[in-house]
């Protein structure tokens, strides 16, 4: 079964008014380890944080779902002070099989910079790319029910909620209630007011 619906052409990195969003590369491993280490970084579904082996596993998937696909997640790069402050993109939500062909936008950030609107600003570019660049028709996010600032973030986004599921448990994690948001192509590039 196809994993994802077929796209027009590759992501890529973008400027937002604050953030570098760009694919990842193998030498991000020692910026990414620090971030990872934070237990509020994983909270959701962890509750704690990545090891080094499991951040490297991370980004490994990474660097292939960006060959595979033509698109993947965009470490995030502030530019006031040129650090890497998280990540946020797009990616084939493997973990729900039952959304499947499809394409989810999603973010992860330092506690640090949590408040500054930093998901709401680089989920948008993802978005924005989804739609146009990457033709895609619909775009979906599925935040852990409990993560409450994760569905703000899809709500002020415009996404809408369609269910609520059960993501299966898998070897590091029990199963997961979630939420599950989409938005449509037609309903990203409506004029402000429609």
């Amino acid at each position: 079964m196809l994993q994802h619906p077929p796209i027009d052409a590759p992501l890529p990195d973008v400027q937002t008014k604050r953030l570098t969003l760009r694919r990842f590369a193998a030498e991000d491993l020692g910026a990414l380890e620090a971030l990872f280490a934070k237990p509020e970084v994983w909270q959701f579904p962890y509750g704690r944080g990545l090891t080094r082996e499991e951040t490297g596993t991370f980004l490994d998937a990474q660097l292939r779902e960006w060959d595979g696909c033509g698109f993947g997640c965009w470490l995030a790069i502030e530019h006031a002070t040129d650090r890497v402050v998280g990540y946020a993109g797009l990616s084939v939500p493997t973990f729900l099989p039952e959304v499947l062909p499809a394409v989810e936008v999603g973010w992860r950030f330092d506690p640090n910079v949590w408040g500054r609107g930093y998901a709401s600003e680089s989920a948008a570019a993802a978005l924005d790319q989804a739609f146009t660049t990457l033709g895609l028709d619909e775009v979906c996010s599925i935040p852990e029910a409990q993560n409450e600032r994760s569905s703000r973030v899809a709500e002020r986004l415009g996404m809408r909620l369609a269910r609520l599921v059960t993501i299966p448990a898998n070897e590091r994690r029990g199963a997961l209630d979630a939420r599950l948001y989409t938005i449509s192509r037609t309903t990203w590039l409506a004029p402000v007011g429609e």
